[in-house]
């Protein structure tokens, strides 16, 4: 079996729609007879944007505070590259929180 992935990412919830599409058009769907399967927990994200910096959202030196969704999905590794590829041309942030888990698909432990 085929290693699979487990990503997170946070997106500003007016993004929410537009990426997921962006992420399933470069994946094989993981779940017989599912498309464009994801998990969605409301969240809130906050940064400080410093010189050097071009924020979506906010200002130079201000605290920020945004309503997210974090987005989780499993990927097998084949699409990874491109998943995490259209995750970074369509994600608004210039930074996004990105993480990648291995993970262990739970029927292979039956």
């Amino acid at each position: 079996m085929s290693r699979m992935f487990k990503i997170r990412v946070s997106v500003p919830e007016d993004h929410a729609e537009r990426l997921m599409d962006a992420i399933d058009a470069h994946m094989e769907p993981v779940y017989p007879g599912y498309t464009r399967t994801f998990s969605m927990i409301r969240s809130e994200g906050t940064w400080v944007s410093e010189e050097g910096s071009k924020p979506f959202i906010g200002k130079l030196n201000e605290a920020v505070r945004v309503e997210e969704l974090v987005l989780e999905f499993a990927v097998y590794e084949k699409d990874l590259r491109g998943v995490l590829r259209a995750i970074k041309k369509e994600h608004p942030y210039e930074e996004p929180g990105v993480d990648v888990i291995e993970m262990i698909p739970w029927k292979t432990l039956l």
